[in-house]
């Protein structure tokens, strides 16, 4: 058999991966969240397990109140839905838009 049958065969692993922890609307409004929502707000309501990884909100599910989010990454449709809703998106980690 030739030898590079006889090798191990190995995938890539991309050390700059990104793995965000997803949360949906439908969670922010199973469990209540109203106001100001966080990573940590997240965390003490059980919607995620770590403060250091990078939070993601996706847009399943709607949103009957203003909220506040706080978090890395927010899908197109998360964020049509708060802001048709009243509330305000800021993501950590990226510069505030001018005015």
């Amino acid at each position: 058999m030739p030898l590079h049958q006889r090798l191990p065969k190995f995938g890539f692993n991309n050390p700059f991966r990104v793995v965000y922890q997803i949360v949906n609307l439908e969670a922010l409004a199973r469990k209540g969240l109203s106001g100001e929502v966080r990573p940590e707000t997240l965390r003490q309501a059980g919607l995620i397990r770590s403060l250091n990884k990078p939070v993601k909100i996706l847009g399943q599910g709607n949103v009957s109140e203003a909220l506040q989010i706080q978090v890395h990454a927010i899908s197109a449709s998360a964020r049509e839905k708060v802001t048709q809703a009243g509330g305000s998106i800021a993501l950590i980690g990226e510069a505030p838009e001018a005015e």
